[in-house]
């Protein structure tokens, strides 16, 4: 059977608001230190009046009848969800939201708005502590109201459409989904038991102390200094004034970035990979080329910047502690590029081809354009040119089409190659074709994959997508390549490198995994330790246990940092499962059903704990459960088919590895085991299917072997023994690749 492993990805929702936060406090026990940023007011107020009107200071607030009347506009069309429709009424003091369905008329309050930049969504109590996200959002440009989980439908190239999220399910549910990038000093205390949320935070909104620290020492200090003289420590940070560049964006990149969070505990200062992971282009919502699908999540495409990997770079540069863009000025707005790019910013006509006083001859229009998903824009902070080969390639945006729509990508791309003798375009194109290459799983050209990663013009991001990527592959060739990179100046290509390595520990592996284990960066420490969690205690160094158990006990420390997420108690699970405790590993499992009953993941995974324990009864229900689930998913039905072949049920077997075959075509196991149970009856059916699975992994030794050994019965020695000399010269230990060989050698001198 096969496990299948994953981490949570945290969906953010950046949305900012636009009227005053207002007095209304959700908290009970005032955190320590924390003051509340009324208390900087006395001494603070031009700051306080620029953070309080502010789209951080105001990224939640409580709903009024005075947002209403000022912010919004009356609903004049039903929304329809399918055998539901939905209308705000706003017009009394309270706002609702009417529901019209099959079983009569609900009206559910709205207490909550965020966001006012691009979007208002509003929240609803719902039961056991939820706020829920409504199903019908503002859009505040075009004054309109819109189905919110229609809007973030992802539509990637050649495939088709995922399908809406129902509101009520958890991806809408803000106590779990949208963490603490709304309100400011969140605690969820949320109870497993009972499966209830009682959510506190000291105010709506991004308030002072989330970027500066508890105020209450530094209040302390201020008041009992002599008039006049300013403390030498204030006890808090002032970001700028006190941060590295690194540290200032890491700082904002706690909000800012698809993540994958290590804690809850993230302070202003901290490193970043000390408490997140990044998703990189292994994820689908970024373009092959390294372009994003549009949400913003500015911090993973910022890594890619080469003016951010300068080191000398920060959001700060461009952006004020509140947000708010420092180059708006008319006349003003290339001045952010100043000082490293004068001469550029001199003769910017000259630069960007373009009339001087259009958007086009703005350094942002080209290097950071603005582009949209589910109704909300932002600005592209890669910072790199425009590529409209990659649009033509990948169909990615590029900041000449967005400008000029009534125009195709290959008019684009005939002028920038015309005003640039340096085909700047290549090293991106390249990039994108060994990151789609990986994603499709096309190891013909994993030379190039290795020599990119080893090059000197490597770039960070690319080079943690690849390695993230090429877990899946198993030539030998990339583990030096990759032994390499887990010694690499990044945490987050240190990491990949280490994760990659997952299901393959020789002893050359485990050697730099260990090290890794006392890595600097608590993200490698974690990564390592879960891909040596199945090595048994025995093949450890007396030297190493202690770093090991350590990581290992961080790794576990971040699984159970959100109680609240099936994912976390899904990856401890597993955690337990490599580590020999399956008593554990099933608790934990059905912990995270329990929380997400159509866990797919958490059923099959639960499944195979089951299955080890020698309960086959309990692992086909399990499997039962994930097929109703979802009928089609791959590895229910890879495990449900070796189940049912171990039964005896090989039609159920056959029916059940077809169907994940079918499902994912470049699925090796899937066609390896197919073939082998159709061998007897159809022999040309299983050679079909076996050499599917050897292409799909032709270093794999079994699939080769399998391969050749079915082609010797249909008397097709040739190909059988090409096949096998290949193995043997790859893997000269593989003593029955070359017993089977010598044999057929025999048997071709007879003919």
């Amino acid at each position: 059977m096969k496990s299948v492993k994953s981490f949570t990805i945290v969906l953010v929702f950046l949305l900012t608001g636009l009227l005053h936060a207002g007095e209304k406090v959700v908290h009970a026990d005032r955190q320590e230190g924390i003051t509340g940023s009324t208390s900087c007011r006395s001494c603070h107020e031009k700051f306080y009046q620029l953070w309080s009107t502010s789209y951080h200071g105001l990224a939640m607030q409580p709903y009024t009848a005075e947002l209403a009347t000022l912010k919004l506009t009356p609903q004049k069309d039903d929304v329809v969800i399918g055998g539901f429709r939905y209308r705000a009424a706003i017009e009394g003091e309270t706002g609702w939201m009417r529901e019209q369905g099959p079983e009569g008329e609900r009206k559910y309050p709205i207490e909550h708005v965020m966001g006012g930049k691009n979007v208002f969504y509003f929240l609803t109590p719902m039961e056991r502590g939820r706020l829920q996200t409504l199903p019908v959002a503002y859009d505040v440009r075009r004054k309109e109201w819109f189905d919110t989980a229609l809007s973030g439908v992802r539509h990637f190239p050649g495939e088709a459409d995922d399908a809406p999220v129902n509101w009520k399910e958890w991806p809408y549910t803000f106590n779990t989904a949208c963490y603490s990038c709304h309100v400011s000093q969140l605690k969820t205390n949320y109870d497993l038991t009972t499966d209830t949320y009682t959510t506190t935070w000291e105010e709506p909104g991004i308030n002072c102390e989330t970027c500066h620290g508890p105020g209450e020492e530094h209040i302390r200090v201020c008041q009992g200094a002599p008039a006049g003289q300013v403390p030498t420590d204030l006890k808090l940070t002032r970001g700028g004034r006190d941060f590295t560049p690194e540290q200032n964006n890491d700082t904002c990149a706690s909000c800012h970035a698809k993540s994958i969070p290590l804690s809850v505990s993230f302070k202003p200062g901290d490193r970043f990979f000390d408490h997140f992971d990044l998703v990189t282009l292994e994820h689908r919502d970024f373009y092959p080329d390294g372009r994003d699908l549009g949400e913003n999540y500015t911090f993973n495409l910022w890594r890619m910047s080469p003016c951010a990997r300068s080191g000398k770079l920060d959001c700060l540069h461009c952006h004020t502690s509140s947000g708010r863009y420092r180059f708006k000025e008319a006349g003003k707005e290339n001045d952010a590029c100043l000082p490293c790019h004068q001469k550029r910013v001199e003769n910017a006509t000259e630069h960007t081809h373009h009339l001087p006083e259009g958007d086009g001859n703005k350094c942002i229009a080209c290097h950071m354009p603005m582009t949209e998903f589910a109704r909300m824009r932002r600005s592209d902070h890669s910072m790199l040119p425009p590529t409209p080969s990659a649009t033509i390639a990948y169909e990615s945006p590029n900041a000449c089409n967005i400008c000029h729509s009534d125009e195709d990508a290959a008019w684009s791309d005939k002028w920038v190659r015309e005003w640039r003798e340096r085909d700047y375009q290549k090293p991106v194109l390249h990039r994108a074709a060994l990151i789609q290459a990986a994603r499709d799983r096309d190891w013909k050209g994993l030379p190039e994959m290795l020599d990119y990663l080893r090059g000197p013009e490597r770039d960070e991001v690319f080079t943690a997508s690849l390695l993230r990527l090429l877990a899946a592959c198993e030539d030998v060739r990339k583990w030096p390549v990759v032994r390499t990179a887990v010694k690499d100046p990044s945490p987050l290509v240190r990491a990949a490198a280490a994760a990659s390595m997952v299901n393959y520990l020789p002893p050359e592996n485990v050697t730099v995994l260990l090290a890794a284990t006392r890595d600097d960066s608590r993200l490698v420490r974690m990564r390592a330790a879960d891909t040596l969690a199945p090595l048994p205690p025995e093949m450890v160094d007396k030297k190493d246990q202690q770093a090991l158990e350590n990581a290992i006990a961080e790794l576990e420390a971040s699984f159970r940092a959100r109680p609240d997420d099936s994912m976390s108690y899904y990856n401890l699970a597993n955690l337990y499962m490599d580590r020999g405790n399956l008593q554990k590993a099933v608790e934990l499992f059905e912990t995270a059903i329990k929380i997400r009953p159509d866990s797919i993941l958490s059923l099959v995974n639960v499944s195979l704990a089951y299955a080890k324990l020698g309960d086959p009864v309990k692992a086909e229900a399990q499997l039962k459960r994930a097929l109703a689930v979802d009928p089609g998913s791959p590895e229910a039905n890879f495990n449900m088919g070796l189940l049912k072949a171990e039964q005896n049920d090989f039609a159920g077997a056959e029916r059940h590895l077809r169907t994940a075959l079918k499902t994912d075509p470049t699925f090796p196991e899937a066609a390896y085991n197919l073939g082998i149970l159709l061998s007897k009856n159809n022999p040309d059916e299983a050679v079909r299917l076996c050499r599917k699975a050897h292409e799909l992994r032709p270093r794999d030794a079994k699939y080769a072997y399998t391969l050749a050994f079915y082609l010797q019965q249909k008397g097709e020695l040739d190909e059988a023994i090409e096949i096998l000399l290949k193995l043997v010269k790859q893997q000269p230990e593989y003593k029955d690749a070359a017993m089977l060989l010598r044999a057929l050698n025999e048997q071709q001198k007879r003919q």
